[in-house]
Formats: C-alpha cells, structure tokens, sequence
C-alpha cells in the first residue's frame, strides 16, 4: 500500500499504525519498533526510510500501548506555578535539558496557584501518563501539607517534604549568613531587610537566617520590610528605606526587589554604595544593574540537575525507601553596590 493510500486512510478517521508506517517504509513492524525506540541495531539508511515514512503519514507512537508493553512512558511530569518567574524558568530549563539528556519527555503544568485544589488537580491530571514528577513548587497558602501522590516516584523543591520524599534546593541559610556578614565586615551597624512574601519557603528560610545572622553578631533585628518578589514592591520598601538616614545597608530577597531599592535609593538622592550598601538574591541580573549588584549566586543548572538525578535514581531502584536533603551551597558575589559604611 502506498503512503498516499494509507495517508488517505488516516484522513478517514483511522490513526496510524506501526503496521502502516512497515508497509511504506517496506520493512518488518518489529523494524519500526526498533527506530521508534531508539535502537542503534537498524542499519542508518533502513533507519532513515523509517523515520521518512513516520513523517510522511504523521505516525505518533502509542504511549500508553508503550507503557503496557514496557513499563514505562519514558516521560517525566514536572508541576510548577508562576514559571514564567526568573528563577522559575532557570530551574525548569535545567530540569527539561536534563531529562532530554536521559531521554525522556516532559508533561509540564503550570498551575494557577499553589492551592491544594490545583495542585491536586495536577497531579491527578499527570497520575497516569508518567513515570514520576519533579515538583518544583509546594508553597501552599496555609501551613498544611499537601498529600502528593502513593507510589508514584517524585522529588520535590520544598524541603519541608524531605521527610517522606528526596528534596531539592538552595543552601537559603547559608547564602544569607554570606551576604550579611559581608554587610558586617564592610562596618555596617545593622543590615535591613526586605523579604519576599511570607507564603514562600524560600522568603521564610532567607528572613529567618538574616535574624539569625544579626543575632550571632550581636546587632540589633530592624524590623523587616516586606515584598512579592517584584521590581514595584522592592520600589515601595526602598522608599521607606531611603526616607531613614540610619539605614547603611540593604538585604534584599532577590534581584528583582533589589533593583527596585536601587531606583528608589536614586530617586531619594542616597547614593549606592556611598550612603547605602545594597545586596540581593539570585544572580540573574545583578550584574547589568546599575551599579552592578553584589548578590547571593544561586545554581539553578545544578539545583534541575540534581532534582532529575535523584528521580532516577529512584526509577533504577524503585523498592528503595531512602529519601534525600540535596543542599546545592550558594556563593557571594561581590559587585560595586556594596561598600565600607561611612
């Protein structure tokens, strides 16, 4: 039968088969299968009159007919909320590339908050299509835990999980401590903060080391200014910031915020780093802020890789029990917006 016939089939109403995808590459089924899989055993040229044929008639392997037979999708569900965000999308790419690498496919959900409602929503809407999921997210907005799925092999960005799933993410403390013990040793009397939102894990980890911090130097707490991760919000705390001539030092909950602090620092005619030292979080753009920003470096290449790592450890060997706390260490990096206090 010819390409054209069978196309004309598909036209029909009928999906395409491997047994259709045979007949115009002029090879065996179990040929098909072996390209479709990815095996090196087929010879290039009869590889390559496969893979015509699958395009020419648009053929789609079976996914769940794949599962049945081999016991896996080979596809990894990743859930997330607001990924559009900087560190978000650095995270996700990295796990995405990792995944490509172990060749597997992605199902990604963005979710439209971090209710338990639509976090559930997602998990049940990827339950039967994947093989396990990295769950990038679990910042509910109550303090209950949300009941991820039974013998399904997941890890998770939230080490507040860590006792029942292998977790993921930044050394928040350490990278903190870091960033106000620069502020210290530069003269400064105390360090101010402005955090991000209390619903956030990472806000929660950051502001209470910076308390810790301050404690062990002996320096007394400011109270803390608070934000939502965004350039206005870091713009509104600067303001009152600045107003305050006591204020020498800044540590900001990320980038974003920082660069409003800068602008509102500017605006108020304090300058950076002469009147007020200036720190933040992430590493994503500080260094083509004005002036450049020193801030805490997160690694999220390694934070994807390990989050993927670990999950197929856990698909090699999935009568293991043992659950992991995989802390990826931060680093300072020192720029022109910090300075010895006048």
């Amino acid at each position: 039968m010819s390409g054209a016939s069978v196309r004309r089939r598909v036209d029909a109403g009928r999906t395409v088969s491997m047994a259709d995808v045979a007949r115009v590459a002029g090879v065996s089924s179990q040929t098909v299968s072996r390209v479709a899989r990815g095996e090196q055993s087929v010879r290039p040229a009869t590889a390559e009159r496969v893979r015509a044929a699958m395009r020419q008639l648009g053929y789609l392997p079976n996914r769940a007919a794949r599962a049945l037979r081999y016991g896996s999708f080979r596809t990894i569900g990743v859930v997330g909320h607001q990924l559009s965000r900087t560190g978000e999308a650095h995270i996700t790419e990295a796990v995405i590339e990792a995944l490509r690498d172990e060749d597997y496919a992605v199902m990604l959900i963005d979710t439209p908050s971090t209710s338990a409602e639509d976090l559930l929503e997602a998990f049940t809407k990827l339950g039967q299509s994947v093989d396990g999921m990295v769950v990038l997210r679990l910042e509910t907005p109550t303090p209950a835990r949300v009941e991820l799925p039974p013998r399904m092999p997941i890890v998770v960005g939230d080490f507040r999980y860590a006792d029942s799933h292998t977790a993921v993410g930044t050394d928040q403390a350490g990278g903190t401590r870091q960033a106000v013990e620069h502020l210290l040793g530069l003269g400064h009397r105390t360090v101010h903060h402005v955090a991000g939102p209390t619903t956030s894990v990472q806000a929660t980890a950051r502001e209470e080391a910076w308390v810790a911090a301050l404690g062990a130097a002996g320096r007394a707490v400011p109270p803390v200014l608070r934000g939502d991760w965004t350039p206005r919000t870091g713009y509104a705390a600067g303001q009152v910031l600045a107003a305050d001539p006591s204020v020498t030092a800044i540590f900001c909950g990320n980038d974003e915020m920082a660069q409003g602090v800068l602008r509102a620092l500017h605006e108020a005619g304090r300058r950076v780093p002469q009147d007020v030292s200036v720190v933040g979080f992430d590493d994503l753009m500080a260094e083509w802020l004005w002036p450049p920003l020193t801030t805490v470096a997160q690694d999220f290449v390694t934070i994807g890789r390990e989050l993927v790592s670990a999950l197929i450890e856990q698909l090699d060997e999935p009568d293991t029990s043992v659950t992991k706390r995989i802390l990826v260490p931060t680093r300072l990096v020192v720029r022109a917006s910090t300075g010895p206090a006048r």
